[in-house]
């Protein structure tokens, strides 16, 4: 019997020549990571421990990114205590400040994560890096904590579920409508546990970073990793930036999986979550009159260049709507530069747009944009828990760049078909 992408990687890194599901296995690391929440735990047990290195000083990644440049006291010494662990151990991949990004978006930029890779990371988003062909999952900081003292950690071998996209996307549709569509479809514990497999001619053709987005919010269906098998689009992103190795790995056609999806993405227009899940979603044409106070373009899920270009062409030559906050986040210096370089900012600031420096403070009510009680948002965030962006009693609402874009114009959920002249929306 053959295996899946994933049940290949994971035999590689524990050493074995197969794996199946619910196996337990010990695992090679390729990549550790903490953030500004989760690091200062894990380094604290590092310490506990009784542990004076970590395994592999180019192994492991340290940055802040939820509350820096640091909110208050707490997070200033959270920031601190990483700095000083980074600086004791001399690690190869700690970006402060003025360098650092949102770390599922700058990883992958830097080439620290490639194709074939194990990483684990003390975030759920972790498993953005799926978009590669790595097996890539979010684990707690003591999991952390022990691969950084092993360089390895344990895990049971997910079964996997094989999505498969085929048809021709609609105009505004991207990978955050695929993903979104899913969800609905499975439900926010559809994938408890499981490998989300990716796959079809629409996923063959899909651009990087909408690829990206799909693995990022594989753990709002519940699932221990998103994955796609890596192609030549994959080699051209990787190509230029990796400074070490990497593998290509895919699944036999006689894999095993424990579910088959199919969808005909034809069918499928942009998509709104509404509050409180992920998973209560609608198309953009049946969300009806709702009225917004605020728009974050930006984020793990959608914070990248192509989605600071698809805000601009939404907004270029418009202006926010009266009593509307809009707030877009480029998610890495590299992409804030760029987006710069482009023009887009001109755009953003005509339309009476904040550009915050990268962060994750919105997504998950830290700072840069916290709803008041009452209050809606559109975001391009991956979460729309109670309470997520601020007050228990505000909403948000999840959809792609477009969506979000054309709602801060619009002043209320809305599509860009629906902006005076739509026709003339084009490339920058």
């Amino acid at each position: 019997m053959g295996m899946t992408i994933t049940e290949k990687i994971l035999a590689d890194h524990a050493g074995e020549r197969e794996v199946e599901a619910g196996q337990i296995i010990n695992v090679r690391v390729d990549i550790a990571l903490g953030n500004d929440i989760t690091a200062p735990i894990a380094i604290k047990e590092f310490k506990k421990a009784g542990a004076l290195k970590v395994f592999d000083r180019e192994k492991l990644v340290l940055l802040s990114d939820h509350f820096a440049p640091n909110k208050d006291i707490k997070s200033a010494n959270q920031a601190k205590l990483i700095r000083d662990f980074a600086k004791e151990q001399n690690i190869i991949h700690y970006y402060e400040v003025g360098e650092m990004g949102i770390e599922h978006v700058l990883l992958p930029e830097k080439g620290i994560v490639l194709p074939g890779d194990l990483v684990i990371g003390a975030d759920s988003h972790t498993c953005t890096y799926g978009a590669l062909g790595a097996f890539s999952t979010g684990v707690g900081s003591t999991d952390l904590a022990a691969a950084m003292i092993s360089g390895e950690s344990w895990l049971r071998v997910p079964e996997t579920i094989k999505f498969v996209y085929t048809g021709k996307l609609k105009r505004w549709v991207s990978g955050k409508d695929l993903i979104l569509y899913t969800i609905g479809d499975i439900g926010v514990d559809g994938a408890l546990y499981k490998a989300m497999e990716f796959t079809g001619d629409v996923i063959e053709n899909l651009p990087m970073a909408y690829r990206f987005t799909m693995a990022n919010m594989a753990i709002e269906a519940g699932g221990k990793s998103g994955i796609i098998v890596p192609d030549k689009i994959t080699e051209e992103y990787v190509g230029s930036r990796a400074k070490r190795g990497y593998k290509f790995y895919s699944s036999d056609n006689d894999a095993r999986y424990c579910d088959v999806r199919e969808y005909n993405v034809s069918r499928i227009e942009p998509q709104v979550a509404f509050p409180h899940l992920p998973e209560n979603v609608k198309g953009v044409s049946e969300a009806g009159n709702i009225s917004i106070d605020q728009v974050v373009i930006g984020s793990c899920t959608n914070g990248r260049l192509e989605d600071m270009r698809i805000a601009a062409r939404i907004l270029k030559g418009r202006k926010a709507a009266p009593y509307t906050r809009l707030i877009i986040i480029p998610a890495t210096q590299w992409v804030y530069r760029q987006s710069m370089k482009e023009g887009l900012f001109d755009i953003f600031l005509d339309a009476n747009a904040a550009i915050s420096t990268p962060t994750c403070g919105p997504c998950l009510g830290g700072h840069m944009g916290v709803l008041a009680k009452g209050e809606r948002a559109v975001a391009t965030t991956n979460r729309n828990f109670v309470g997520r962006m601020g007050d228990p009693e505000s909403e948000v609402y999840l959809a792609n760049p477009a969506i979000a874009a054309a709602s801060a114009v619009l002043g209320r959920i809305g599509s860009p078909e629906e902006l005076q002249n739509p026709g003339e929306i084009d490339e920058i």
